[in-house]
């Protein structure tokens, strides 16, 4: 126990008399640890680990996938669940419902987002409730009014009941209805993000559909699922005429996947990254010990020749190195719990599911502290095992300076700095790809202002507003309402137009055109005052006058790219299409008198994002909001200042026309919009930590490189002073120590380009709206030579600054 505090107390003092030299290493272990468990962790949390809920990889949701591509979610009726469950390939079967609810008896109602679930739904996903129980099929009789019960979700329990513990058996009341509260879930359990669940009644009527989720028989495979249930599909089609799309295929796919499809390439990239970091770091770990070592060949000799057993002399070395990698680990955890909230906070949203749960992973976190400190203590005691070849006397008549290091030493050297060149020269390529593509999203044209401009959600309730008339009015009264409040510029309706990723994809026919190929285009119900809100110019023709919104004018107004693609060099104007779906489905949707007869083209408008920030514009076909409704709307409002500080007065002038009517929790202004869609949320999120590690990543390459260079010029500054005592230009010496580190640089440089062009095909393909440029490549390659002479310089310069003389003196 004494030696070993001994041998603590000298590390220590090593590490001190080093600060340049312990901190350098110290970071370079905590960062690639701290880095590569964070995202892991992440990666875990949502692709592995991501669903709570029991056999979830079994469960999946039926798609449809048209002649283009788009894949469709279609709702099921009640009748047709049920011979769902009746397949072979179904374990069970559940149908959910989302509603609107309000909190009634407050002075401003509170949006609750209601999920009715089916009787069996609970015990499908097979999670206990935290408090209380869950409802079960006897509380929901098939066919039968189910009871007036109710299951809070953890997050709404803790928000509206302050986590009262004793709220199982209590009632809430629910657009002015009683149900009592059976009990509470657990925080995972947050399935479509529902504040309250309620028994679903099913109902027997054609035009009401749910989504439906289908847990698998164990060893039945989707693929032989799909092919059971495409018979019910094909008969259902025909059963309800256009309600699916043209020679459709049918695809039950894993929900799971559905959720994260997006995000997985992202993630995985980024792991990637973080790896390259840790190897990086490791690498540079190894470097600057090996120098050190190096450094030290005189100190070992004269320990052994004084009496030292090589035992001793390794155990020293190697509690040196223990205590350095076990410091930088140590640092690299703290690192890496921190992290994880910073990467999950920029996530995009819906990007991944909300059950999951982040937090570090432990055997990712052991394994990478375990590389770490295995560096370290390999190279660390590298030296006394190197010594052991030397002959003592030899190293100590040798000098403090004299001593090169080993062939295999330099070898080592010089293949670890290039390693690190390489792999930092990869990560800047990346990095720069995320930067360029994010970039461009930036400067993008958006075809719309969304300054000043938010979006207010009003959805409506069951049971109300039933008539087209009705619901029409409603909608009328509401804009007008809005749009004349103090510091509001102008209001319109935006049922599914909020760009930038907007509109419901339909096909079309084209009156007195034979398509050739399949018509497709993004339809948008909006008013007329859409357009000036969010300053989308007309190029031609006219909009709708409020006479014929009043009474469901079919009257259409399209895009440019619209015009181009179906009518090149043709005037539209005076044309007509046709949608087939365009059918009233009550009480979900209900369409004007004809809409899915010829509704005739009356004006054409610029042209504005509608697929995204990444994606051209697709056409795009405008009809006047009462022509199709479902159950609620959305209101943009232009404010004359910060839209989302007039919130709380447009609530408030909403619930004077409406006591019941709330306001969607998500209002939000439309540069936040943009900022939550997915591709620009995950361009930036990547193009930060690309950044951030490959900024890393050269600064460890270049102190490493550093470091290299200083310990060969501190070993040959006898050489260096005999050399210019016997003539030798100072231009000569450069020379010397500007080939020794360039053999290094310029490994590093050949690997690095030829890993940046191999995988270019790769970055490109998984980094936000990312382009192959070989330029690029160039360019990165120029700022990291710059790094490796900046990170020689000093060396460079400190030995053309020996004095001939005392390096004589010194032999």
């Amino acid at each position: 126990m004494h030696k070993l505090l001994q041998d603590l107390r000298f590390a220590f003092r090593q590490m001190v008399k080093s600060p340049g030299f312990s901190l350098t290493a110290i970071l370079s272990l905590a960062l690639g640890i701290g880095a590569t468990v964070s995202v892991f962790s992440v990666i875990y949390g949502a692709l592995i680990n991501g669903w709570p809920y029991a056999d979830f990889d079994r469960v999946c949701q039926i798609d449809t996938i048209s002649k283009t591509g788009d894949e469709g979610e279609p709702g099921f009726t009640g009748p047709q669940i049920r011979q769902f469950r009746q397949t072979r390939a179904a374990e069970d079967v559940i149908a959910t419902n989302f509603w609107s609810l309000t909190v009634t008896g407050s002075d401003l109602p509170e949006d609750v987002r209601g999920l009715s679930l089916t009787g069996n739904s609970f015990q499908f996903f097979g999670m206990p409730a935290m408090l209380g129980r869950y409802f079960l099929p006897a509380d929901a009789p098939d066919g039968q009014d189910p009871q007036p019960v109710v299951v809070l979700s953890y997050n709404f329990w803790r928000r509206h009941f302050n986590s009262d513990l004793n709220i199982v058996g209590k009632n809430i009341q629910l657009l002015h209805k009683d149900y009592s509260i059976l009990g509470v879930m657990p925080p995972r359990f947050t399935w479509g993000d529902g504040d309250v669940y309620l028994p679903l009644k099913m109902s027997q009527e054609q035009g009401v559909a749910y989504r439906v989720l289908v847990k698998l028989r164990p060893g039945i495979t989707p693929e032989a699922a799909s092919a059971e249930f495409r018979p019910l599909l094909q008969q259902f089609d025909k059963d309800r005429p256009h309600y699916y799309p043209p020679d459709f295929r049918v695809a039950l796919r894993p929900t799971g996947d559905y959720y994260v499809k997006d995000l997985r390439g992202t993630l995985y990239l980024l792991f990637a990254a973080v790896a390259l970091l840790l190897a990086i770091g490791c690498s540079n770990v190894s470097i600057l010990l090996l120098a050190r070592g190096t450094a030290r060949q005189h100190e070992l000799a004269v320990r052994s020749a004084i009496g030292a057993s090589r035992l001793r002399i390794i155990r020293q070395l190697l509690t040196e190195a223990l205590v350095l990698s076990l410091t930088g680990a140590g640092l690299g955890v703290f690192l890496a719990y921190r992290a994880v909230g910073f990467i999950v906070a920029r996530l995009p949203d819906y990007s991944f599911p909300h059950e999951a749960e982040f937090r570090v992973n432990i055997p990712v976190l052991l394994f990478s502290v375990g590389l770490g400190v295995l560096s370290g203590v390999v190279f660390g005691v590298f030296p006394a095992l190197d010594s052991a070849r030397r002959e003592i006397n030899h190293v100590i008549q040798a000098g403090t300076h004299k001593l090169a290091g080993s062939v295999r030493g330099k070898r080592v050297h010089t293949g670890l700095i290039a390693g690190q060149i390489a792999l930092t020269l990869l990560l800047l390529t990346a990095a720069g790809t995320a930067i360029q593509g994010f970039t461009r999203m930036m400067h993008r044209q958006l075809g719309y202002d969304p300054h000043h401009v938010m979006s207010v959600g009003i959805p409506i309730h069951e049971n109300t507003l039933t008539t087209w008339a009705a619901r029409s009015a409603y909608f009328t009264q509401l804009r007008d309402r809005v749009g004349a409040m103090p510091g509001v510029v102008q209001a319109g309706i935006s049922t599914n137009a909020t760009p930038p990723d907007n509109g419901w994809p339909q096909s079309f026919e084209i009156l007195g055109k034979n398509a050739s190929e399949q018509q497709e285009a993004r339809v948008n119900f909006v008013s007329s005052e859409y357009f000036p809100v969010l300053h989308i110019p007309l190029v031609e023709g006219r909009l709708w006058q409020q006479s014929e919104i009043n009474r469901g004018g079919l009257l259409a107004v399209v895009n440019q790219a619209f015009v181009h693609r179906y009518f090149p060099g043709e005037d539209a104007i005076g044309h007509s299409v046709r949608l087939a779906r365009l059918t009233s489905m009550p009480p979900y949707r209900l369409a004007a008198a004809g809409a899915d007869g010829w509704l005739q083209i009356i004006g054409v408008t610029g042209d504005a994002l509608d697929d995204g920030m990444d994606k051209p514009i697709l056409p795009g076909i405008y009809l006047p909001y009462s022509v199709n409704m479902w159950m609620g709307t959305q209101v943009l409002v232009r404010t004359q200042g910060d839209p989302m500080a007039m919130l709380l007065s447009i609530r408030k002038e909403i619930a004077a026309f409406n006591p019941d009517q709330q306001v969607d929790s998500q209002a939000s202004d439309l540069e936040t919009w943009i900022t939550r869609e997915s591709e620009w949320a995950r361009a930036r999120l990547v193009s930060i930590l690309f950044t951030s590690f490959s900024a890393l990543a050269l600064t460890l390459a270049g102190v490493g490189l550093y470091s290299v260079v200083s310990y060969s010029v501190l070993q040959r500054t006898s050489e260096f002073g005999i050399r210019m005592a016997l003539g030798a230009q100072r231009l000569h010496v450069l020379r010397i120590v500007a080939i020794s580190a360039g053999t290094s640089v310029g490994l590093g440089l050949l690997g690095g380009v030829a890993l940046s062009l191999g995988l270019g095909t790769v970055i490109t393909r998984w980094v936000e709206n990312g382009t192959h440029d070989p330029l690029l490549v160039v360019g990165v390659s120029v700022l990291v030579i710059a790094v490796a002479v900046l990170a020689c310089l000093v060396p460079a310069l400190r030995a053309l600054a020996v004095d001939p003389m005392t390096a004589l003196r010194c032999e």
